[in-house]
């Protein structure tokens, strides 16, 4: 009998799966039609993005003429970003339905006691700048490259390229290799 309970347990979380890829799929498509549309500087320039937060149309309306090129710029910087945000938005709205329909779901550790559920191990993304290039910090480079695993080697020894020629005594160029 409790291989049957244990079948049938096991058959009732294949179905809630099933469910949940199809839930999962249909929010894609979903997503993937969402567009978000931002304006600035009195309306005169206007930005829509696609869901992935990219550009697909920028206009510009009448009285444009009347800003320098700067505030063009700038303008078209701040609708894309306000258009990006609203995207961002949407696109979380989506992912909190999908969460909490899969919440329902029971855990990997409800059925083999002790064991980890994936959902626990996945990392939180870290936000992305807004700031212009030359506006980041030295700092903010350095520790992305300490994220992004970038290694310093602090034990080498420098080499003098130029002298090294093809007749130099090198165990590195050495032809038995």
């Amino acid at each position: 009998m409790t291989n049957d309970a244990a079948r049938e347990r096991l058959t009732d979380l294949m179905e809630s799966v099933q469910a949940g890829i199809a839930s999962i799929a249909q929010a894609q498509q979903e997503h993937a039609k969402l567009t978000a549309t931002a304006s600035a500087a009195g309306k005169r320039v206007t930005v829509v993005v696609n869901a992935d937060g990219v550009v697909i149309q920028t206009r510009f309306g009448s009285g444009i003429g009347d800003l320098t090129y700067e505030e063009i710029a700038r303008a078209v910087t701040t609708a894309a970003q306000d258009a990006a945000i609203q995207m961002k938005r949407k696109t979380t709205a989506i992912i909190d339905g999908l969460r909490k329909d899969q919440s329902r779901l029971p855990r990997l550790s409800e059925f083999i006691p002790g064991m980890p559920d994936v959902q626990d191990s996945f990392p939180t993304p870290p936000e992305a700048s807004t700031a212009p290039p030359a506006a980041r910090t030295k700092v903010a480079v350095a520790d992305a490259d300490e994220i992004d695993g970038a290694m310093e080697f602090t034990d080498v020894v420098p080499v003098d390229h130029v002298q090294l020629g093809a007749n130099a005594d090198s165990d590195v160029t050495e032809s038995g290799w």
